[in-house]
């Protein structure tokens, strides 16, 4: 065999391998059918997150967060608390209550399902009150497709989601909940 063709399919298949496995150099914060439980640091606010979807794995995700500090006009968060659970297999609507923000995720594997149960890690800024509120478009666009949410712009937090499950691909489709938050405070809880 030719060296320089040798040398050549080897470079290929060295890139084509690389590429297959780009997925696992994301800081991921779980293995495949693993729980996690992920919260940002004092402060800080859920900012993006994505995911990788594997058949071959369970029908499951690798899930990466990154969070970024809240404005200081917000001030410091004064009680955090884990929200509302879903149960696998299941369509789930949460928000954080209180007028909380999202900051951490936990989510536990059932492979009964083939799915996660999912939780909220919120934080309650003084009587900060969520305005000009939003859903994203499904992110993954289509199940099974590699995932990805970042908030559009500064100001805007994670209040919640709203998430499909599909029981024949076994995957599951998010819209999250975007809002803004007050500069004053207010009285009123606005879900």
């Amino acid at each position: 065999m030719n060296p320089a063709l040798l040398a050549s399919a080897l470079s290929l298949l060295a890139t084509v391998t690389a590429q297959s496995h780009d997925h696992y150099d994301m800081g991921w914060v779980n293995g495949y059918r693993q729980g996690f439980n992920f919260q940002c640091p004092h402060g800080e606010a859920l900012v993006a997150i994505r995911s990788y979807f594997s058949e071959k794995e369970g029908s499951d995700r690798l899930w990466s967060f990154e969070c970024q500090p809240t404005p200081e006009s917000l001030g410091e968060p004064s009680d955090c608390w884990w929200d509302d659970i879903n149960r696998g297999g299941l369509e789930w609507t949460s928000t954080c209550s209180r007028n909380g923000l999202v900051a951490g995720v936990q989510s536990k594997y059932f492979e009964s399902v083939l799915d996660r149960e999912w939780q909220f890690y919120c934080c309650y800024y003084k009587r900060r009150c969520p305005y000009n509120c939003m859903k994203t478009a499904d992110v993954p666009e289509y199940y099974r497709e590699e995932a990805e949410m970042v908030i559009p712009a500064y100001g805007y937090f994670i209040r919640g989601a709203q998430t499909t499950f599909s029981g024949v691909l076994r995957d599951r489709q998010w819209k999250y909940i975007l809002c803004r938050m007050t500069d004053f405070d207010c009285e009123f809880e606005n879900l």
